[in-house]
């Protein structure tokens, strides 16, 4: 059974593209969502995901339909994979139910993997380098272990400054910019001066 999903941000954002495309592929059941990508609950989407069963193939429009954290989407589909799940993206090449589409996807994770190993090489070099200088990581109280893990990564993109802050956050999930500094903080990382309206974000 294919089994669509449509998502939009806000309210005042129309689904009747997604819709008819889902429709047109075959789709005999379609969830929607008008809720931010970056949120982590999206009721009609888990209300999918308890509907389908092992043979089944979710369709959505795009990937970023699912969430914007590349994190967050190789975990998603991982998870599919293990119960038996098929995904078709149908404007990116992923058709899990081919097994072109399941090379594309194992691709697509190893440079993901890559991605991420790179930024931890270069996190380690970079906290020596920082450790020579004198600079010395603390543990800011209350950050969360699943936080603390990624602190080096998040420290890194940072310190690079080559993406902002809100793409640094949409990246790794980070829900808001006081967490993101704590986190920098955990890292050694010497935090940028923000605004008065960033402190209260």
């Amino acid at each position: 059974m294919k089994v669509g999903y449509a998502r939009v941000s806000t309210q005042e954002q129309i689904l009747d593209l997604q819709l008819d495309a889902l429709e047109k592929h075959g789709c005999s059941k379609i969830y929607t969502d008008k809720v931010s990508g970056m949120k982590a609950h999206k009721p009609e989407f888990e209300k999918l995901m308890s509907y389908v069963r092992e043979g089944d193939t979710i369709v959505i429009w795009k990937l970023d339909r699912l969430g914007r954290s590349t994190k967050g989407l190789l975990e998603l589909v991982e998870m599919l994979s293990k119960k038996g799940i098929n995904l078709i993206s149908l404007n990116d090449p992923i058709d899990t139910t081919s097994p072109s589409g399941v090379l594309v996807f194992q691709i697509f994770c190893a440079l993901a993997e890559h991605e991420r190993n790179v930024i931890i090489q270069r996190t380690k070099a970079g906290l020596q380098a920082a450790r020579a200088r004198g600079r010395k990581g603390g543990r800011p109280q209350g950050l969360a272990p699943k936080y603390q893990k990624i602190a080096n990564a998040v420290g890194e993109l940072y310190e690079l400054n080559k993406q902002s802050t809100t793409q640094i956050m949409q990246y790794f999930g980070i829900g808001s910019r006081r967490t993101l500094y704590k986190i920098l903080r955990f890292a050694g990382v010497e935090v940028k001066e923000f605004s008065k309206a960033t402190r209260e974000n």
